[in-house]
């Protein structure tokens, strides 16, 4: 596994992130923060809406400081401030774009490294685009050069978000007592499949409710809160099922988990459900099964991101026909979550995990990346 976190000198970091419509682009950036901040770095987040942070990273993180994002006249105000500098680099989250105001800030200063953190795909242009540079050709920092950084799958990419000691700390996971803690409206049982759902609001998953109500084995379908405990209220009630399940099937309600717990959570079922980028790659970790919602998207985009990403991982064909039903590519019937079919994803996960892992991950190739260029 390639990790080094020694090698690079502590350096000052101000990364910008807009949060849009959901909270992963405010999660991977705090993941990419703290990660910096435990390497020994200083790091300041700027974020227009820091609000999911009360509950995602309750206790912060040494090293960190979160900033509201700024408007023109404050940061007018710091750029006549001797105890404000731009840090060493600075990161465009996701092409959420520097105010002007900024722009201004960093050309009157040291000229910082300037990195667009790119969205996680497995599409080919991925590869071909990491790390290249981008003249910036107007506004107030005309003449700078901006640098491409896409993470990825492959070593020819910017790798994925992977913490340092997160192997040692799955090692020492207790899933019995973490699963005990939960406050949950009903204890789990030894018997029960466990099964976490953190969706959007797919159409298939009334299916999914009625197969697992109706399934050999009990299982506890433990909900996230958000977007998913809401398509799950709508979809019980659409098949007239009471809110906390029916026959083998049990509901629970999680409550808003930390990034750490979110993790435990992964770690401790037999199947996750995930979306977006944050979970994913967190579900690639926890090397269990699980079913990717990919962000849909008007034009349909997402159709070759998902047929990407399935192909770069050689996703095995009975998962592939479960994505897309899953994420609307097809209008047939969800294919049955049997035993057989758990244990071939569950080999494949483990595959995949290992592959991963031999990989440099995104925190070491981004310091080693700016080391390079600066």
């Amino acid at each position: 596994m390639k990790t080094d976190t020694h090698s690079s000198p502590s350096l000052r970091w101000d990364i910008f992130c807009r949060v849009i419509d959901n909270h992963g682009d405010l999660g991977v950036c705090w993941r990419l923060c703290a990660d910096l901040a435990q390497r020994g770095h200083s790091v300041r987040l700027w974020v227009d809406d820091a609000s999911a942070l009360a509950w995602m990273a309750p206790h912060g993180c040494a090293g960190v400081s979160v900033r509201a994002w700024p408007n023109d006249e404050p940061l007018q105000a710091l750029a006549h401030s001797t105890e404000f500098a731009v840090g060493d680099v600075v990161v465009e989250a996701f092409g959420c774009e520097l105010p002007e105001a900024f722009q201004a800030l960093i050309v009157q200063g040291t000229s910082p490294m300037w990195i667009n953190l790119e969205y996680l795909s497995a599409e080919g242009y991925v590869a071909r685009s990491h790390g290249l540079a981008s003249p910036v050709m107007n506004g107030p920092a005309r003449g700078m050069t901006k640098w491409f950084f896409f993470p990825g799958f492959t070593p020819n990419t910017g790798g994925l978000l992977r913490e340092p000691n997160l192997a040692e700390r799955h090692t020492a996971f207790d899933r019995t007592a973490w699963l005990s803690a939960l406050p949950l409206d009903k204890p789990i049982t030894a018997t029960e499949h466990l099964i976490s759902l953190f969706c959007y609001e797919p159409t298939a998953l009334p299916e999914l409710l009625k197969q697992l109500s109706q399934a050999d084995e009990p299982t506890r379908l433990l909900v996230a809160q958000g977007r998913p405990s809401a398509a799950v209220a709508s979809a019980t009630q659409a098949l007239h099922m009471a809110s906390s399940g029916t026959g083998q099937l049990h509901i629970s309600l999680l409550p808003y988990l930390r990034q750490t717990d979110f993790d435990h959570l992964l770690w401790a079922c037999d199947l996750n459900f995930v979306r977006g980028e944050d979970s994913l790659v967190r579900a690639l970790w926890a090397g269990q099964p699980f079913v990717w919602h990919i962000y849909p998207q008007d034009d349909l985009a997402h159709h070759d991101k998902l047929h990407a990403f399935e192909a770069a991982l050689d996703m095995p064909l009975t998962l592939r026909q479960f994505h897309a039903v899953w994420n609307g590519l097809e209008a047939a019937p969800l294919p049955t979550l049997s035993l057989a079919a758990l244990e071939s994803w569950r080999c494949w996960s483990r595959q995949v995990q290992r592959r991963l892992q031999d990989q440099t991950d995104l925190a070491t190739q981004l310091l080693g990346f700016v080391a390079q260029k600066r």
